[in-house]
């Protein structure tokens, strides 16, 4: 059959291309068209865009960007349109994938849903919309099925792909030597996120706490993104700080602590088991707008899924030096031992293996067999 997937960042690229892997595995003539990565691009297919062309955050920049968002819009629609898919399958990237949801259901293409926009934070009246429009929705948080029953919409819970992900990964047995790295010092990591205005606003307040650790006892690895412009990360190399591509699993393996931007890299880093400050920043327009809409009481998927502070969130106005600088310290001394506790827990509630092969089996099972009728 021939599967058109839609992806707009990295992790969903990531997802995406596991769950190609595992179509494959059930139909082995499967034919790819996707809006993705590099990821998706090892699996095989044709790629029409790379995530990192459409991949827009906050109102203000989404409004900025509005013709070249139309633009991208319109275009997908009617390559869709022209390939004729058996089915498109969404892949989080809610603000692109909703409005391409909506014009193609009327128009008779099935639609799959993998990896739900976070509607239970904002907006939640979206969940009636989504039922509208789309044919069968695989969620991936442990709570989301439960929230969306009260839509009278019926979801399939897959589990979260990050485990099958990090299972897969194999620690580089010379990620020392190959990056010139010390293997006495204890490695601090700084994930600044895989997109421009994120790095662009956050960064390089993340630098400004590496003068205040000992250069004998500690080394600060950046885990940078090859498609994004090499001018965001001239401040990690005029302070001579170790910036490495592609890197990030063995960077987290290797890790002590952390300095994350908010986003599925959060999770990422606790399934790691590595103590971490949370940050995030954006214009003041879209926090406040975001701040007036937001239903849940934090940010970051590891106190999301824990429904408690396990990590310390610095948004906005809170992320300064100093509160940062603090925080870490609280990561390498008091506060280590508990957030570890705290991250056993949490995975606890979520562990799951095999979800992409879950997520393709029940795909290729609705589109071979039918999608059963919703239950409510």
């Amino acid at each position: 059959m021939k599967y058109y997937l839609i992806a707009g960042e990295k992790s969903g690229d990531l997802h995406a291309s596991n769950l190609m892997k595992e179509l494959l595995s059930k139909d082995p003539e499967a034919e790819f068209r996707f809006w993705g990565g590099e990821e998706m691009q090892k699996v095989g297919g044709t790629m029409i865009h790379h995530y990192s062309e459409i991949s827009f955050m906050g109102f203000l920049e989404v409004a900025k960007n509005l013709l070249t968002i139309r633009r991208y819009m319109n275009e997908c629609k009617k390559d869709i349109l022209c390939w004729k898919p058996d089915v498109v399958i969404l892949v989080d990237f809610s603000g692109f994938n909703l409005k391409i949801a909506k014009y193609l259901k009327p128009r008779g293409t099935k639609v799959f849903y993998y990896i739900s926009p976070k509607v239970w934070a904002w907006n939640q009246s979206r969940a009636k919309r989504i039922r509208n429009v789309v044919d069968r929705m695989f969620v991936i948080m442990h709570f989301e099925k439960a929230f969306y029953k009260k839509y009278d919409y019926d979801v399939d819970y897959v589990g979260n792909p990050l485990f099958d992900a990090i299972k897969q990964f194999t620690p580089s047995p010379t990620f020392f030597e190959d990056n010139q790295l010390d293997p006495n010092k204890k490695i601090i990591a700084i994930l600044p996120g895989s997109r421009y205005q994120e790095v662009s606003m956050i960064l390089k307040t993340m630098l400004t706490i590496i003068p205040k650790y000992n250069k004998e006892e500690y080394q600060f690895i950046v885990a940078g993104v090859e498609h994004l412009p090499a001018e965001l990360y001239k401040e990690v190399q005029d302070l001579g700080v170790k910036l490495l591509f592609n890197q990030t699993y063995d960077i987290l393996d290797k890790a002590t602590s952390a300095v994350v931007t908010s986003g599925t890299a959060t999770l990422e880093t606790a399934l790691f088991e590595v103590p971490q400050v949370v940050c995030y920043r954006t214009s003041p327009v879209t926090y406040n707008i975001i701040k007036a809409l937001i239903k849940v009481r934090f940010i970051s998927l590891v106190n999301l899924i824990a429904d408690k502070e396990v990590v310390r969130e610095l948004i906005q106005n809170d992320f300064t030096t100093e509160n940062l600088d603090k925080e870490l310290q609280y990561t390498i001394t008091s506060k280590r031992e508990k957030i570890l506790s705290d991250y056993k827990e949490m995975k606890d509630k979520i562990d799951t293996e095999g979800t992409s092969k879950k997520a393709a089996s029940l795909m290729y099972q609705y589109l071979t067999e039918g999608i059963p009728e919703q239950k409510f």
